[in-house]
């Protein structure tokens, strides 16, 4: 509006009345853009009434000075913008060409050659407008579409990441209720058959059997200990500050101090590991060193990680009691483990025999950490 109100006041400094005229239709186009045009970007009826004046208005200011045919040119590009529908921009763009070509051949003359000339020169007119406004509204159209598949997509990759933190809180959470379940609620139940069979013994005065049972009753309770700490040792909350090595050396330090079982380490660094991965073998080591802990009656252990070729390694081994693979394949936690590593294409193999001790090797692709 700006620009139209300066080249007609400019056009103005001839002196002619006519244009005089013009600069008043231009004073209250201004108008009307101020106080409801500029709204009709976004509300249709604003849109309409603005322009059907603005239609109006070209007519009369190219009928009074045919120099001002220009205002089409801002004219065309705000009827795009303000139509929504491609058809009803086409008629007005169409209505506001004829009605300046109307306009200007009776403001030059009215003689057959004035026109000839309005109408070639808004027959281009319609023709470039019409194509520039399609063209730029399926542009605009394709960016709206692929914006909307961008916030599809980004909501559908926020839903899969919430439904597999779920997923992996539910599994672990029945992990968790089997091994309390296996483990230290047998062990409780036993705790609580041998105390009730020490009061019947002690209300039948038979010392010398309560004191046998009073013994089996301290080893029972010690071994739910074991087992809580185990269940807590492999649960608890990961600390990978600087890295996976430390915090493995970190693991192993702990385990020692709280089970004197002595851990041999051949812990190299593996540099450019993602931190999901780097949780997944933090895990695994601390699963194996419950079992460990639990099952093996060891008297040392070993913990390693090595980079093999596109794989990382993690080994957990003891020399303890050994057990048979075939007959505990889904014991000892290795299910959870094989599940936790299967996520992250990894996998768990496994080598053990009764009386000869047993080593877990955790294996990882490198290119899931990229």
């Amino acid at each position: 509006m700006a620009l139209i109100a300066s080249i007609c006041v400019i056009n103005l400094v001839a002196g002619d009345a006519d244009r005089i005229v013009a600069v008043i239709v231009i004073a209250l186009l201004s108008l009307a853009w101020c106080t409801f045009g500029r709204r009709g970007f976004t509300r249709p009826t604003a849109a309409a009434a603005f322009l059907a004046i603005l239609v109006v208005a070209s007519g009369v200011m190219v009928f009074v000075d045919p120099s001002t045919a220009f205002v089409q040119a801002i004219a065309c590009p705000l009827i795009w913008v303000m139509v929504d529908r491609v058809r009803v921009a086409v008629a007005v763009n169409a209505l506001l060409t004829v009605v300046i070509a109307v306009a200007m051949a009776t403001g030059l003359g009215s003689a057959p050659d004035d026109w000839t000339q309005a109408v070639l020169i808004e027959g281009i007119s319609l023709v470039g407008s019409i194509a520039l406004g399609v063209w730029i509204t399926r542009l605009a159209e394709l960016s709206e579409e692929r914006q909307k598949l961008l916030d599809e997509l980004t909501l559908a990759q926020v839903r899969l990441a919430t439904l597999s933190r779920e997923s992996g809180a539910s599994g672990e959470r029945e992990r968790l209720a089997r091994e309390i379940h296996d483990t230290i609620a047998q062990s409780l139940t036993g705790v609580v058959l041998l105390t009730q069979r020490l009061k019947r013994e002690l209300a039948a005065d038979t010392l010398d059997v309560a004191g046998d049972t009073a013994a089996l009753l301290e080893e029972s309770a010690r071994e739910a200990l074991t087992e809580a700490r185990s269940l807590v040792a492999s649960t608890s909350a990961v600390d990978l500050g600087g890295g996976v090595e430390p915090a493995l050396r970190r693991l192993a330090g702990r385990f020692e101090r709280e089970t004197g079982i002595h851990v041999d380490l051949d812990v190299d660094r593996v540099e450019g590991l993602d931190r999901d991965v780097e949780v997944v073998l933090l895990r695994c080591a601390q699963e194996g060193l419950a079992n460990v802990r639990k099952h093996s009656g060891a008297a040392s252990a070993r913990l390693g990680l090595i980079r093999a070729g596109a794989e990382v390694r993690l080994t957990v081994g003891d020399d303890g009691a050994g057990f048979d693979p075939a007959r505990s394949s889904d014991g000892y936690g290795l299910a959870g483990m094989r599940a936790r590593l299967g996520l992250a294409d990894g996998r768990l193999e496994v080598r053990s025999a009764p009386g000869s001790g047993s080593t877990l090797v955790a294996s990882l692709p490198l290119g899931s950490a990229s």
